[in-house]
Order: structure tokens, then C-alpha cells, then sequence
């Protein structure tokens, strides 16, 4: 096999630019590509400054509906930090940082309810 790494995860969203504003404004990724590809439909594509991994963010698969996607873990160097920027940028973390044996996580959900978690090494 030659299969290297995960390239595109694909989102399911209602809205692409709503969607693509969450991610780039909110979470702070970097718009990689945003082209039309026909009537009422664009690829745009986000990732993680620095990552390997993007995410699409579609609206045309009719077996995945906005807001289907649940346990999309995003890593995090410092969560404390973290889930405090995005408290103050309005997301909402109802059960604030969680600890378990394989670290510290934070549970929230982008415009569409999509839920996304964003996990820390556990504390020293």
C-alpha cells in the first residue's frame, strides 16, 4: 500500500460561506481553496495552519445531511487557551474542559451542529 495520510474530510454544511466564516474567523484555519463547481455550488476547502489534513465543506451528498458529522477531533497544543479564545468568540462549550487517561478535550458544535472535538495532552 501506498496510502500516506488522510488529504480531505468532507463536512456536511447548509451553508458553504457561513460554514467557511466559522472555520476561517472562528477557529482560525486557512482557506485553502474556494472554487465554483456549478449552480448553487462551490468547493471550499479549510484547514489547520500548518496541518496536512483539510476539511470540504459540502452541501451535495444527500446521505449526509448538515450537521451529520459527529467526533471530528481537532488537536490542540494548549486547551486551556484554546476553548478560552473561543468562549470569547461566542462557541459554545457547555461541558467546558473534560479530563480522561488519554488527555483533555472540549465538545462544541459549528453553526450546523456538526460536533467537534478539540483534544490536549492530558496534565503533567
Amino acid at each position: 500500500m501506498t496510502i500516506t495520510h488522510i488529504d480531505v474530510v468532507s463536512l456536511p454544511v447548509s451553508d458553504q460561506e457561513r460554514a467557511r466564516d466559522f472555520y476561517v474567523d472562528v477557529l482560525g484555519f486557512a482557506l485553502v481553496r474556494q472554487n465554483e463547481m456549478g449552480p448553487a455550488q462551490q468547493w471550499i476547502q479549510v484547514a489547520p495552519k500548518g496541518g496536512q489534513a483539510s476539511i470540504t465543506l459540502v452541501t451535495w451528498f444527500d446521505t449526509m445531511p448538515a450537521g451529520s458529522l459527529q467526533g471530528l477531533v481537532l488537536h490542540t497544543d494548549d486547551i486551556d487557551t484554546e476553548v478560552a479564545a473561543l468562549t470569547e468568540r461566542g462557541v459554545a462549550i457547555p461541558d467546558g474542559v473534560q479530563s480522561a487517561p488519554w488527555g483533555r478535550y472540549a465538545v462544541f458544535a459549528d453553526p450546523d451542529g456538526n460536533r467537534l472535538v478539540l483534544q490536549g495532552r492530558p496534565r503533567a
